[in-house]
């Protein structure tokens, strides 16, 4: 299997040979990991819990987690679902790795489409299945939302979307998510919708695909599947708790496909995620900082505050040159957009994310301005 490069790593490819300046202090609004601290309440659960590390973990996830995640959905979502109808899993990641390779791999020439610019694991799960890749390209002039082809939908065996997405910000209504649950039915492909992002909304509270396959009449959920974690909701990239939900025929086989991969989670996480789970207060926190970050960006860069997210998706002519410049310049990591993208997306764009304390936000934000402010001058 030959896998791209991560954006990362040409990051730091690209950056090496360039020395930083030093009257800056090294700052960096590259990578999504939040960087408030994770709850008080969920840490003390996991340590409550600490004594269970001497037990394995079943694949299908302790009953208070599932419990604590469906709640979830019915809080959230008003959706309630059967228990076979969801799986605990260790974060997306992992998902979104592993389940293209279960569900393609008996198709002889499986096919797999998702935005573009994407999250870099829908392509190496494309590899690693083998399968075709339709891109589905994300332009200013299509509001990032991508475009329905139905002749080359008709081909795919797997369709994944990203709604909040990243690196955009952009976000499907109801409608939207309809039409692509009709068209999941219609050509019979798998519909996954990538949602971990969809508890940082800063204005209304966003629906699920799992919403939209009930809008449509769709209630067992045929071909439709959501994916969603604690990571960005709670601040807990390392806790690594998240779920799938939906078609519960698929979810089935998946399931017996988990217990040979050996991805189950400990013990102690799985108590300190159900508690997560349950609490909506800490989430709300989040969201007003997020919402503080993107009006310090808006007073400072003009920019509009996005439905969710905590991404910029800023446009800046020649992206490599400006990261470069702004690590050489103000001693500051950005993420090209190129570095994203295939087959040209993302050039012109550079991705922020603004996942500091405000202070520290405003602080690199007002770099960026100046930077931009420069190459206008240019």
């Amino acid at each position: 299997m030959q896998f791209q490069p991560y954006p990362f790593q040409r990051l730091q490819a690209l950056l090496d040979p360039l020395v930083p300046n030093e009257d800056f202090a090294p700052m960096a609004l590259t990578i999504g990991e939040p960087q408030f601290e994770t709850p008080h309440f969920i840490k003390e659960a996991l340590c409550e819990h600490v004594d269970l590390f001497n037990k394995y973990p079943k694949t299908a996830g302790e009953s208070k987690l599932r419990e604590a995640q469906r709640d979830y959905l019915a809080r959230r979502f008003d959706l309630h679902i059967d228990d076979a109808q969801l799986i605990p899993t260790f974060g997306t990641r992992e998902v979104l790795f592993n389940f293209p390779q279960f569900l393609l791999h008996d198709k002889p020439d499986p096919v797999m489409a998702f935005p573009n610019p994407f999250y870099q694991i829908y392509e190496g799960a494309a590899i690693a299945s083998r399968a075709k890749i339709h891109y589905m390209h994300l332009h200013e002039s299509n509001g990032f939302l991508p475009e329905i082809d139905e002749a080359m939908l008709s081909e795919c065996d797997l369709v994944i979307l990203n709604s909040p997405n990243n690196p955009t910000a952009s976000v499907m209504d109801l409608e939207e998510l309809k039409r692509w649950v009709r068209l999941a039915l219609k050509y019979d492909f798998v519909l996954l919708n990538d949602e971990c992002y969809i508890d940082l909304y800063l204005k209304a509270p966003i629906p699920s695909i799992l919403n939209a396959s009930i809008a449509v009449g769709n209630t067992i959920f045929h071909n439709v599947i959501a994916i969603n974690s604690l990571s960005k909701r709670s601040s807990a990239p390392g806790l690594r708790s998240g779920f799938i939900a939906g078609d519960a025929e698929i979810l089935k086989g998946y399931l017996t496909y988990r217990t040979y991969v050996g991805c189950a989670s400990p013990l102690p996480l799985q108590h300190a995620a159900a508690v997560a789970w349950r609490d909506d207060a800490h989430v709300e926190v989040f969201r007003d900082n997020y919402r503080r970050n993107f009006e310090v960006a808006a007073s400072i860069l003009g920019t509009s505050i996005p439905n969710a997210s905590f991404y910029i998706w800023l446009p800046v002519g020649d992206e490599v040159a400006f990261t470069k410049r702004a690590y050489s310049e103000y001693n500051l990591k950005l993420l090209p957009g190129s570095f994203l993208g295939r087959e040209g997306a993302g050039k012109g764009f550079v991705r922020l994310a603004l996942v500091y304390e405000e202070a520290q936000t405003r602080e690199a934000l007002e770099r960026v301005a100046a930077l931009l402010e420069t190459s206008k001058e240019g």
